[in-house]
């Protein structure tokens, strides 16, 4: 299955020859891809309870299995797999043996609602949004907290509540010199940009475009990519520079390959790939 991106063409985003590619299809609900140091590309199938891995080869595998109903997931600096596993309402961190550390739970001895996505700075601090989305597996049916947020995580087991300004908070990525965050809301149509202070602390919010999305990713020039209704790619100043076509409705998209130059999409039952002229961060 191939289609052929013709809103990118003039931008330059990637090439005449490019085709968006179907990797696999049969999933239930795939979500959360991240990409690790070798460029291998990690994605969750969070209705079936699995973490899937692509790798640079093209070869798809399960990586783990009972995966804590793993959504968002992102890699830091040591390698660690840091997932929203929202079976339990918690953020874990996997290592490469499979071991899982489980980092939070809670805010202020109140459970999460369900921690949904995730981004690591460059300084380790993780930043990661909680929605309330009611999953079947749940036994409650409303959530402990009154309000849906974004916080951070830090090395000390700090969890702090940075923004609780949301009708319903989502994707999430920051820059890679850790100078700006994003953040979603997908529920009002909007993504924020924040300032990274030295201790993790976010200031000078602001409306970067109106458009939510449920995740996103950043390429080295600094172009934003938001999902929903296929793929839309705004730059630095928020404005929009390209669309990708995909039969599905979007739901996250990551950088992987060799050389960062693949686009990896997942799109409900299916996962795509799409070769760009345009690098993601490493």
């Amino acid at each position: 299955m191939a289609q052929q991106a013709d809103s990118l063409i003039t931008h330059g985003i990637t090439d005449t020859s490019a085709q968006l590619k179907l990797v696999k299809d049969g999933f239930r609900f795939t979500e959360g891809p991240a990409v690790d140091r070798e460029g291998n590309i990690y994605f969750t199938d969070q209705p079936n309870n699995r973490i899937w891995k692509y790798d640079i080869k093209g070869e798809l595998t399960i990586f783990m299995e009972n995966a804590g109903r793993a959504n968002g997931l992102f890699f830091d600096k040591k390698g660690n797999l840091i997932a929203c596993a929202d079976e339990h309402d918690e953020l874990w961190r996997i290592q490469k043996n499979g071991k899982v550390e489980k980092l939070v739970n809670n805010y202020q001895d109140t459970l999460l609602n369900g921690p949904n996505d995730v981004w690591v700075a460059p300084t380790g601090v993780i930043y990661f949004t909680d929605p309330y989305y009611q999953r079947d597996y749940w036994k409650r049916t409303s959530p402990d907290l009154k309000v849906e947020a974004l916080y951070s995580y830090q090395e000390n087991g700090k969890v702090t509540r940075l923004d609780a300004n949301f009708k319903r908070p989502n994707g999430i990525i920051g820059t890679p010199d850790g100078k700006y965050l994003y953040v979603a809301d997908i529920d009002d149509n909007k993504t924020y940009q924040y300032t990274i202070q030295k201790d993790g602390s976010l200031t000078n919010k602001t409306l970067f475009v109106a458009q939510g999305s449920d995740g996103m990713t950043i390429d080295r020039a600094g172009n934003l990519y938001l999902t929903g209704n296929g793929i839309t790619v705004y730059n630095t100043r928020g404005e929009k520079i390209a669309h990708i076509p995909v039969p599905n409705r979007t739901s996250n998209v990551c950088f992987g390959g060799k050389q960062r130059d693949l686009l990896f999409i997942t799109a409900r039952d299916k996962v795509f790939t799409l070769k760009m002229n345009v690098k993601g961060v490493k």
